[in-house]
């Protein structure tokens, strides 16, 4: 379906728009809002070598202007309010929101804006897209499935998919770190991030 396209005639010789049109893709054109109530934005990151940490984020928006004839036409942006990360420990995350790592009072946002997508077969795709984290801005890849949509007992008209992707925190400038004295350190580079998203599509 390639919903996270940006609207541009460069993608139209691409394998994407160049799928045959399914009605059913078709008839999901539209502009659709986030709905973070029955979404979440998360992320797995390895503490001291041995186990994962788990947290996510509590406040953010985003909108997908979706083309169910023409995916390469379809786009999607959303911001993530850095200060609202939830780790479940509060030390931490006061920690995070700090100036080793998202410095909440200085950059509140982090910023993700698609720029392509390709069908991997099926229901599976990858958006490719800008993520903003400080004053870094980056390339980032994400594996998405979409996972249907319905009508729910209110009328609203929602799509919805979940998705997955890996970064190095210091390709963003997230350094921080601390050594163990058996060798290592305490935080790892590598994050995961994890997407479960419900949007709703506007009148």
């Amino acid at each position: 379906m390639g919903i996270f396209t940006r609207r541009s005639q460069e993608n139209t010789n691409s394998a994407v728009a160049t799928l045959a049109v399914d009605p059913a893709l078709a008839a999901l054109t539209g502009d659709y809002t986030i709905d973070a109530a029955h979404s979440s934005i998360g992320f797995t990151v390895r503490h001291a070598m041995v186990t994962n940490v788990r947290g996510s984020f509590a406040d953010y928006a985003g909108t997908l202007q979706l083309d169910g004839s023409d995916p390469s036409r379809s786009a999607a942006s959303i911001e993530v309010k850095v200060a609202s990360v939830d780790t479940g420990i509060a030390d931490r995350d006061g920690h995070l929101r700090g100036a080793d790592f998202f410095d909440a009072d200085v950059f509140p946002l982090m910023v993700f804006r698609s720029t392509e997508a390709a069908q991997l077969g099926g229901d599976k795709y990858r958006i490719t897209g800008e993520l903003t984290i400080k004053d870094v801005t980056r390339p980032l890849s994400i594996d998405l499935e979409f996972n249907g949509s319905a009508t729910d007992v209110y009328g609203n008209e929602r799509v919805g998919f979940e998705g997955s992707a890996e970064i190095l925190r210091s390709d963003w400038g997230l350094t921080w770190n601390a050594a163990l004295e058996a060798g290592g350190v305490m935080v790892s580079d590598k994050v995961k991030l994890t997407f479960d998203i419900s949007a709703i599509k506007q009148a």
